[in-house]
């Protein structure tokens, strides 16, 4: 099949007046704990809009003082794959009292994702074997093999989910995004979105500029690479992630007493303990195994928590290094990551374009692998899972992309709109943030200093600034920059400090759900 690279606003001119969507009308039922749950029909697919439909789950919480309610806030969680049902019941009692008194609280679970008509690839037993067999250190052999299963992964997703695929990209999203807008009764929106929510809330102010009332984008994206040079922002996620690993490994070897791995060479240590575990992997008491690959996969998410988890990292690395399975670097991903990890493939195939040639694609993800060194080959070498694991299933992509937003992201005429980015992202880098606010015609950034992944929750300034912007439409001072990250404990915390994420130390085996963190004062 054709691979259209259009977003379906030029695949198929703008509809008329008398074929727009229906808005979708919302039965609200109480779901415990003060939340309100409904469901939402859309069109599956907007150029058909009085045709097939797909629900999304949607939740809200009402502002306490209704008298004093400005509107509705919009919260959308990173991934993609991430459910924003989850993300809104999860952190709703971590966002500021302002937040929570100016605004009814919505998110809901976006098209293919959680219980919003779920997309399936591999089955549970098939994304076992595949993350069981990769491995930390691979060497340029694995290309082949990887490039294999990534065919074999699509194959799963046509099989399983075809008649979803090619309406899960972003510009749907956007357009599902405008329908609850005007279900719920508002004139604007107003949002939060950190991660992949950013570049949702990206696409929103491209297409409907004038409905926006505030959007606040946290880790942002920088949209023109994403969407349409994915080689080079695959590049800079490579290089950024690679780079905060290589930070907490400096300040292991300067502070051996607090990390306590490496005898004095941590990064020595570090690689020699994939080779071994990639050799010998670690049973593990679900009848699993640990691999190289295992930690990389665990390092990969938990190092987006900053500073405050580095003296955990050595404690788990020492653990790991003897073979115990306490350490959270020695868990296998599990099924509750691949209902996360398999959307997050297929969103990202039908959003970005990447060119179809093989001997690219082998040119690149080995470049990435050898720029990267120390958690690169695991990623370019490995099964399609997470964000640098894409390519090889991309670039065979075998459905078309009618739901893919390709530009402009100008947003021209719309309010000015907060962009945040963190100068030591491991995942979204700071310069994406820097690109989307000269991309943006109204774009204002605010800066963290700081190792980690998204600002607000985790940086008081940040939390304080990005609060106003959405209660008062108050934007930073040109050139704001927050400087309050916290730094490492000098001992292995047992709980997880305030304001932090912690991901796995916080949230034991529940997966993948985005916490925004609480900052103490």
């Amino acid at each position: 099949m054709a691979v259209q690279t259009t977003g379906a606003s030029r695949a198929n001119p703008a509809a008329s007046r008398e074929e727009a969507p229906p808005v979708p009308s919302l039965a609200w039922s109480d779901c415990q704990g003060g939340f309100e749950c409904a469901n939402a029909d859309v069109p599956l697919d907007y150029r058909d809009p009085q045709g097939r439909t797909i629900t999304l789950a949607v939740i809200r919480k009402k502002a306490a003082d209704q008298t004093k309610r400005k509107g509705t806030l919009f919260l959308q969680p990173g991934g993609p794959g991430n459910s924003g049902v989850d993300f809104v019941r999860g952190n709703y009692a971590d966002l500021p009292a302002a937040l929570r008194d100016s605004f009814d609280v919505f998110g809901y679970d976006v098209r293919g994702v959680g219980r919003s008509s779920p997309l399936q690839c591999f089955d549970d037993q098939r994304y076992t074997k595949a993350v069981t067999d990769a491995k930390g250190a691979p060497g340029p052999e694995a290309f082949g093999p990887a490039v294999r299963e990534a065919a074999e992964f699509n194959q799963a997703c046509l099989d399983n989910s075809g008649d979803l695929l090619p309406y899960v990209g972003t510009e749907y999203v956007a357009r599902d995004i405008d329908l609850l807008r005007q279900a719920l009764g508002e004139n604007q929106l107003t949002y939060y979105g950190r991660s992949f929510g950013s570049y949702i809330g990206t696409v929103y102010a491209a297409m409907f500029p004038k409905r926006v009332r505030a959007l606040a984008l946290d880790g942002a994206y920088d949209p023109e690479h994403y969407a349409n040079q994915p080689y080079a922002y695959d590049k800079s996620q490579y290089l950024a992630l690679d780079a905060a690993m290589s930070r907490f490994l400096d300040w292991c070897k300067a502070d051996q007493a607090t990390c306590g791995f490496g005898d004095g060479d941590p990064r020595a240590a570090f690689e020699k303990l994939k080779r071994d575990l990639d050799a010998n992997p670690v049973p593990t008491a679900n009848g699993g195994q640990a691999n190289g690959y295992t930690l990389v996969y665990r390092l990969m998410f938990n190092i987006n928590s900053g500073k405050v988890i580095w003296p955990s990292f050595g404690e788990a690395l020492r653990k790991a290094q003897q073979r115990d399975t306490t350490s959270f670097l020695l868990r296998p991903p599990s099924p509750a990551s691949f209902d996360f990890l398999g959307p997050n493939v297929v969103v990202e195939c039908v959003d970005k374009d990447y060119p179809r040639d093989p001997r690219r694609l082998e040119r690149n993800v080995t470049s990435f692998a050898e720029a990267a060194p120390l958690l690169g080959p695991a990623m370019a070498f490995g099964p399609p899972t997470y964000d640098h694991q894409h390519a090889t299933a991309c670039t065979q992509w075998p459905v078309e992309r009618v739901s893919r937003y390709d530009g402009s992201f100008r947003a021209k005429g719309s309010a000015p709109i907060l962009v945040v980015g963190t100068t030591g992202d491991p995942d979204t880098p700071y310069q994406d943030a820097v690109a989307l606010t000269r991309q943006l015609q109204n774009g204002r950034l605010l800066t963290f200093k700081a190792e980690g992944h998204t600002a607000f929750g985790r940086s008081a300034c940040a939390t304080d600034a990005v609060t106003a912007y959405l209660v008062d439409l108050k934007t930073p001072a040109s050139g704001t920059t927050c400087a309050d990250e916290a730094q490492p404990p000098s001992v292995t915390p047992k709980v997880a400090p305030p304001g932090t994420t912690l991901e796995e130390l916080r949230n034991g085996v529940n997966e993948r759900l985005d916490r925004i963190g609480t900052v103490t004062r």
